[in-house]
């Protein structure tokens, strides 16, 4: 790698801008995240009714899979628009995507609706991450970037505690769950900002001005291929580890808190949300600091121990009517999203800048496929464990594992700065 500088200079404001945008994009996008996981249980139940709780469960699965496929897809479709006409443009066009179609959702009528809307608005959740990460780390010095990707990887997590807090004053029920999808419609503007004000990478922009006469390979074509081909492999396990992780697991706790606290406590769910998010946007700031601190693979490898435990534990020992639920559902939230801090770090570190967006978007998002289709089989769980989500819990939380055997394979770019 080398240690080469960009040839174009920004301003301190421009990197302020770049960050502060970039943030708030993320941020957003986390808020698009969470409304499916706070409205999602009662626009089912007021397109089914009280009593189907097991198609409430199994159309649930379908939108977080409509979430993940949609992200995939996006992370690949912007990422490769990232790399060919800039970082700032094509995040600018994310945030956009996002933010229009989860306002028109508020018109669905069916969950076929919803779930289509939801594909379509997560292609823009998807793109968002690759830009914003790649144009962050491309305008900070690497001195500065372990604190610019815990913030970036803290920032949807503060989305979703930004809708908790409101579904809190503003409970979300059977009869009352559209709302939310207008407050998603809001980041539109801070979309057409972006597009206006916000300046280019200035890594981007020197390797534009040096490209070849000859017309130079795909950017998806050559992450594929030797060199970049195991890296790109590497980086999709260790991006998808805590994808399943999270959408597999972890988010079950929300509409577990919603039936099991049901009239008792309608709060609960939103609580459970809440509390989960805190953990995870401390977990997600300190994720580029720890690896930092203590090295790439090491803070993975501890991190995916320790959220296995935690996981077991509450999934296993606990129900939402627990004293410690809460407790550990902010634990939970903690160890599974220092990943989040930890991956706007590390993965733009394995590519060139010539396809840093398109290689960070598919690894962050690839592993959303295959995600989608483990929600499916999720899905079909809570049928096969009539609606019993502890159980699936139990069952994904493994996943973590899978991530302690990784990490051991993939580079340590402790001591390497971004290639240009």
């Amino acid at each position: 790698m080398t240690n080469s500088e960009p040839t174009t200079e920004l301003t301190q404001t421009g990197r302020l801008l770049i960050i502060s945008t970039a943030f708030l994009g993320w941020l957003c996008a986390g808020l698009i995240m969470v409304i499916v996981l706070l409205a999602g249980r009662a626009a089912n139940v007021s397109f089914f009714g009280p009593d189907q709780e097991a198609a409430v469960g199994n159309w649930f699965s379908r939108y977080i899979c409509a979430f993940l496929l949609g992200a995939a897809a996006g992370g690949l479709l912007f990422g490769w628009l990232g790399d060919r006409i800039g970082r700032a443009k094509a995040m600018g066009l994310s945030i956009l995507c996002y933010s229009i179609l989860t306002g028109l959702t508020y018109f669905v009528q069916t969950p076929t609706q919803l779930v289509v809307l939801r594909f379509l608005a997560c292609l823009g959740v998807g793109g968002m991450w690759p830009n914003g990460v790649s144009l962050a780390s491309e305008a900070w010095s690497n001195v500065s970037r372990p604190l610019m990707a815990g913030l970036i990887g803290t920032s949807a997590n503060l989305g979703f505690i930004l809708l908790s807090i409101i579904a809190i004053y503003y409970p979300i029920t059977p009869d009352s769950w559209r709302w939310t999808f207008l407050v998603g419609a809001v980041p539109m503007l801070l979309g057409i900002f972006v597009l206006v004000a916000v300046p280019e990478s200035p890594r981007w922009l020197a390797n534009a001005r040096s490209t070849p006469k000859v017309k130079p390979s795909s950017p998806i074509t050559e992450i594929f291929q030797p060199p970049l081909l195991k890296l790109t492999l590497i980086g999709i396990c260790l991006g998808m580890i805590p994808l399943l992780g999270n959408w597999g697991g972890a988010n079950w706790l929300v509409p577990w808190a919603g039936k099991v606290g049901g009239e008792v406590d309608p709060y609960l769910k939103a609580w459970t949300q809440g509390t989960r998010s805190v953990g995870a946007a401390i977990g997600a700031l300190l994720g580029g600091w720890l690896a930092s601190q203590f090295g790439r693979r090491t803070t993975y490898f501890f991190v995916s121990l320790a959220a296995l435990l935690s996981s077991i534990y509450i999934f296993w020992k606990l129900d939402p009517t627990h004293p410690a639920f809460l407790t550990y559902t902010f634990i939970i939230g903690f160890f599974g999203t220092v990943y989040f801090g930890w991956l706007p770090l590390y993965l733009p570190e394995l590519f060139p800048t010539r396809v840093r967006a398109t290689g960070t978007g598919v690894t962050f998002n690839f592993g959303r496929i295959i995600s989608a289709f483990a929600v499916l089989g999720v899905g079909q769980l809570m049928v096969k464990f009539n609606g019993d989500y502890a159980r699936v819990g139990q069952a994904t939380c493994l996943i973590y594992v899978l991530g302690m055997i990784v990490i051991c394979f993939a580079p340590d770019t402790s001591q390497k700065q971004l290639q240009d």
